[in-house]
């Protein structure tokens, strides 16, 4: 049995960090990445160059010098983003991504697209100067059913919009079918993120003998052979697949309600996850490719330089379930089975 593995320092293609006091918890618990998208689905958004480098200061401040993590901040599209701010915060480095959220699609997504018509010359811009779009694949229309969500956004909004942008680099975040499979690994010019949680539960876990309202989370778990389908493209090689943990802290008191909120909050032990995930499927040697190389090459940047270990030991690893964030609590994702793999840096 291999006992460790040596990894390049992996990145986390789409991370919630929030703001405020939940900034000063959650950010330091992605330290072991190298580079991290930074979700802009803040109370206001972040909507223009200036707030992304404002916002991206405030996250700098939280993690401290020590720190590897390095935030690689988006746009929230609107429907009034302004084409020449897009291309100005890139050309700056601030941006390395604009982010679409359908209206109403997930949390804080109301100032989202409703008529993706309007958002074109954006979209066209970009596509031109090689900005990357990040979807939140799914539709909102009352009625399709919130499992068949993501199969629907393909056929009526992600194909229509790449047909009609050549060119354009698509990203179809925290996939969760294997429809969203099969189109990714379909076509030029796309990636996808896949999360940690969506390789190991289903929607069983979330609603099978009660509500487990720490395993609701949007594009909600679907079936478990979707579940199984996810596995199959994490440790297939397809440099088209990467990781995107979507790690979403909520204040336990928001979860545990009447309409409780939906994230769950991997960051802590997402590496010690994948790595029995990865394991189980006897594809260990496939990990570093998902987690360190195919996002960074989608996204043209080097892969990290530095390394971390991750060594298999007799006794669990020791995660915190719950973290303080000012005077609330923030729930850590239980993937319901011990995790032997501890991650440390190399001596």
């Amino acid at each position: 049995m291999t006992k460790s593995v040596t990894l390049r320092r992996p990145d986390d293609w789409h991370l919630h960090l929030r703001d405020g006091a939940m900034l000063q918890a959650v950010a330091s618990f992605s330290s072991h990445f190298g580079r991290a998208i930074i979700m802009p689905n803040l109370v206001p958004p972040v909507v223009t160059g200036a707030q992304a480098a404002a916002y991206r200061d405030r996250i700098r401040a939280a993690l401290g010098p020590k720190m590897t993590l390095r935030p690689l901040m988006t746009l929230y599209l609107t429907e009034t983003t302004d084409p020449a701010d897009v291309l100005a915060a890139h050309a700056a480095g601030i941006i390395a991504a604009v982010k679409l959220y359908p209206a109403g699609a997930t949390t804080n997504s109301a100032s989202g697209v409703r008529d993706f018509d309007k958002v074109r010359g954006v979209l066209e811009a970009m596509a031109q100067a090689g900005i990357p779009l990040c979807f939140h694949g799914e539709v909102t229309d009352p009625a399709v059913d919130i499992f068949d969500r993501e199969a629907a956004f393909i056929d009526r909004v992600l194909d229509p919009i790449r047909r009609a942008t050549p060119g354009l680099r698509v990203v179809m975040e925290h996939i969760t079918t294997s429809d969203g499979v099969d189109y990714v690994a379909g076509n030029d010019d796309i990636g996808a993120t896949i999360t940690t949680h969506h390789l190991v539960i289903n929607r069983n876990h979330i609603l099978a003998g009660g509500i487990r309202p720490h395993y609701y989370c949007l594009p909600v778990a679907k079936r478990e052979t979707h579940r199984l389908a996810l596995r199959r493209a994490a440790v297939s090689g397809d440099a088209r697949f990467f990781l995107g943990t979507d790690s979403a802290p909520h204040p336990d008191h928001a979860k545990e309600s009447a309409c409780g909120c939906a994230g769950c909050f991997t960051a802590p032990n997402t590496m010690s996850i994948l790595a029995q995930v990865f394991e189980d499927e006897g594809a260990l040697d496939r990990l570093e490719g998902f987690t360190a190389l195919n996002g960074a090459a989608f996204y043209g940047m080097k892969p990290n330089q530095d390394r971390i270990r991750l060594v298999r030991r007799d006794t669990p690893a020791a995660y915190p379930t719950h973290i303080p964030a000012g005077d609330e609590t923030v729930t850590v994702f239980d993937p319901g089975f011990p995790l032997y793999w501890h991650v440390e840096d190399p001596a």
